[in-house]
This record gives C-alpha cells, sequence and structure tokens, in this order.
C-alpha cells in the first residue's frame, strides 16, 4: 500500500474548496488547504480548483503568486490537477463577455462560450476517454457532473485529450498531458464515478 500523498489546495478565493478536499481526503490523500505558496510547494501533488468567472478566478490566483506557483509545478514535473475553471484556467486564454482573458499558458487552446442553445450545460453527461486514459480507467461508461458555460471547443490533434457533447459541442472534459491532469467536470460532485477518478489521480501521482 502506498504512503499517503500530501495533496495541497490552492486557495485563491474561488472553487468548491471543501467539498473537494472532502473528496480527496476519501480518496486516500492527506489535504493541505492553503494560500500560503511555502506551505504549498512542500505537498507531493497540487489541485487548482475554482468556479464562476475565468477572469475572477485568474486575478486571484495571480494576486497571491499563486501562477508563478502552479508554473515551477510544471517545469519541475509535480503532479497537478486542475478542477472546472481550474482545468479552464490553465489553457492559454480565453474570451468572456467579448473581453480576453490570459490563462496559464500549460494547455494548448482558447476557453469559449460553447456553442449550444441550453446553457449552461448542466448535470450528468458521458465521456470519449483518451486512449490510454488513467484518468478514466474502470469509468470509462460512466457519467460525471458538469455545470459550466465555457469551453475549450477546439483542443487540436493533441494526445491525452478526453472529450464530451453537450447539443452539437464537442469539448474538451478531461486532459491527461505528462504529470498536468484536470476536469471541466466536478470529480467532487460526481458520486462514486467521481471518486475512482480522484483514486486513479492518486494512484498515477504514486507509480510517478
Amino acid at each position: 500500500m502506498p504512503e499517503i500523498t500530501r495533496v495541497g489546495v490552492i486557495d485563491h478565493g474561488s472553487g468548491n474548496l471543501h467539498s473537494a478536499c472532502r473528496a480527496l481526503s476519501e480518496a486516500g490523500a492527506e489535504v493541505v488547504l492553503s494560500r500560503d505558496l511555502d506551505e504549498l510547494a512542500r505537498t507531493d501533488a497540487l489541485v487548482l480548483p475554482g468556479v464562476g468567472a475565468l477572469a475572477s478566478c485568474m486575478a486571484g490566483l495571480r494576486a497571491m503568486g499563486g501562477d508563478e506557483l502552479v508554473a515551477d509545478q510544471v517545469d519541475r514535473g509535480r503532479p497537478l490537477l486542475g478542477i472546472c475553471v481550474g482545468h479552464q484556467m490553465l489553457f492559454e486564454d480565453g474570451e468572456e463577455r467579448g473581453e480576453p482573458v490570459a490563462g496559464l499558458g500549460i494547455l494548448p487552446g482558447t476557453v469559449t462560450m460553447l456553442p449550444a442553445d441550453r446553457l449552461p450545460h448542466m448535470g450528468w453527461n458521458t465521456v470519449a476517454p483518451c486512449e490510454g486514459t488513467r484518468l478514466f480507467r474502470g469509468i470509462e461508461e460512466e457519467r460525471f457532473y458538469f455545470v459550466h458555460s465555457y469551453g475549450v471547443v477546439d483542443p487540436g490533434q493533441h494526445t491525452g485529450i478526453t472529450t464530451c457533447t453537450h447539443e452539437d459541442a464537442v469539448f474538451v472534459a478531461a486532459c491527461e498531458l505528462g504529470a498536468v491532469c484536470s476536469t471541466q467536470f466536478h470529480p467532487e460532485k460526481s458520486g462514486k464515478a467521481g471518486q475512482r477518478l480522484l483514486r486513479n489521480w492518486l494512484d498515477a501521482v504514486w507509480d510517478d
């Protein structure tokens, strides 16, 4: 049995912090919720949560210096998981209400409003896992809980991209690119499937 992994959850002022922390703890992690960059840097893996608007989440992260922490995490090849708007923050840029928003630039792509009539996309939906997925191992056919109006609808030909379809809009539901993973949906709200996904992520952290 692997040792308990200390997972730092970045408190940048936006996110389902307590539900995410509880779900990670139930999945087997020792959770550290903090705004202290030094404390977060001493953990084994980081989680970047976020809810609401991409611009306000990015502003909160940059105000605490969290953008540099995340960049350093990625440069060092340490595990990182983005959730919901935390997933969107990892991309190059976005557009909200006609205004450009600079992202972290870790993943290629632009966050835009989904080209769908019914927004937000809210509720349970299936995904199309990428080839060789680790996050969705054993839960490839399960449903996950989404609540969002924006996403990345043009991921290009990159590997490690799991997609989801809402109406005719195909968007990035999850990414697995090296040590960087992210989900547009909320694993902490996705019942047993979400719990299994978090355990899969922790297993990947331990294996690496």
